[in-house]
């Protein structure tokens, strides 16, 4: 296993147990580590700190997933994702049938950077977003099949689009273990068909769970426009809690058909929801006025580069919303983009509310769920900001 020295003082993040080594924090190295390998990293003063997987070329050259010395063999992965597991039965995600969906690992949240594991029903979806995670695959699918008694029975690794482009060319997604094509799966008694192999990220936004659900007491009687609705999970909570009318909208044609097929398997009347497959912006210059909306954008930006032109989008989106929203009208408005965070995002809905020239109250402060857990030692897996807002 190739060494890593630290500089100087660039070891004080990593004895505070963050996670990220940048490239310019290394002193010296022992070997030749290729794209993927795992490293030991020592101090200045060649004391052992960590272990990680090596990127090579990236701007954070270690992602660290132990810092005790470990070869990270099959029993090491049965003990941290046994960890992980234990961790969804304490938060009460396991083991309840009105509830069939979790986040299992969430990266660094739970001590392994790059690593996402999405659980549908029976099967799991592991998605790699570094070479070193995505070598360990096999081994990480031997220890989902021994953990919890059998949950999952079946393993699909979606990790090409999520991988460096010059290795993503050369893998392929596909089963690591067991087959299905698709399954229906409950969240808060709700159902919905999740499609891994062709839908975004895995398949469903888990992330959104408990913010579904806070929208379920406020719509009751209410119109409610679902934008950026993907497969529809904002609009089944809607419907579901007495919504008189909800109006999903996509650009994607993909995403209206799996918001149709989940209207569908939740037997809600045809005569109180519309889709509309076209951009958002667009459709809200021109239509009704709502009672309750939900904007729940993608990523506007994946870098710091790409941050500017984000907010400005974040602004454009919200403002056109506020001038859509009903007098005493009730907005949920996110952003998941990392490189924006909490307090920027605040200060554009704030510009955003200005230029409509509205009146606004903040009702509640929005972030991720309990299964997509923010390590204390490292804030910056806090992506998913959200505010809920009273319009006079």
């Amino acid at each position: 296993m190739s060494k890593i020295f630290l500089k100087p003082k660039k070891d004080e993040f990593v004895r505070r147990f963050h996670p990220w080594i940048f490239s310019g924090a290394i002193l010296r190295m022992e070997g030749q580590p290729a794209d993927g390998d795992t490293v030991e990293v020592y101090g200045p003063k060649g004391d052992y700190l960590a272990t990680g997987h090596y990127s090579a070329g990236n701007s954070i050259a270690v992602r660290l997933f132990s810092f005790e010395k470990t070869e990270g063999g099959i029993d090491f992965w049965e003990k941290r994702l046994g960890q992980a597991f234990a961790y969804r039965v304490k938060v009460g995600l396991i083991g309840k049938p009105e509830t069939t969906c979790f986040r299992l690992i969430h990266a660094e949240g739970d001590g392994l950077p790059g690593l996402i594991i999405d659980v549908y029903g029976s099967t799991a979806i592991v998605q790699c977003h570094s070479v070193g995670m995505h070598r360990q695959r096999q081994l990480i699918s031997e220890a989902l099949l021994k953990i919890g008694g059998g949950v999952v029975t079946a393993i699909f690794d979606k990790s090409k689009e999520t991988l460096p482009p010059n290795y993503a060319a050369t893998v392929s997604n596909g089963y690591l273990s067991g087959q299905t094509h698709g399954q229906e799966v409950k969240e808060n008694g709700h159902t919905f068909f999740i499609d891994w192999e062709t839908g975004q990220k895995t398949g469903f936004f888990l992330d959104q769970r408990d913010n579904r659900q806070l929208l379920s007491r406020y719509v009751d009687g209410k119109t409610v426009l679902n934008s950026f609705c993907y497969s529809g999970g904002f609009s089944v909570y809607a419907l579901s809690a007495g919504a008189s009318l909800v109006h999903s909208v996509d650009v994607s044609e993909k995403a209206i058909d799996w918001t149709k097929r989940n209207l569908l398997l939740n037997d809600f009347d045809p005569m109180v929801h519309t889709c509309h497959s076209m951009d958002v912006l667009k459709y809200l210059q021109e239509c009704p006025v709502y009672e309750v909306m939900v904007v729940d954008p993608p990523a506007f930006a994946k870098n710091i580069s790409k941050r500017h032109n984000a907010v400005q989008g974040y602004k454009r989106l919200n403002v056109a919303a506020i001038k859509k929203l009903a007098p005493g009208g009730i907005l949920f408005t996110f952003s998941c983009s990392q490189v924006v965070d909490r307090e920027l995002f605040y200060n554009t809905i704030v510009a955003a509310a200005i230029e409509a020239g509205r009146q606004v109250r903040v009702m509640h402060h929005l972030s991720q769920p309990a299964d997509h857990p923010v390590s204390l030692f490292h804030p910056e897996g806090s992506y998913l900001k959200g505010l809920v807002l009273y319009v006079e």
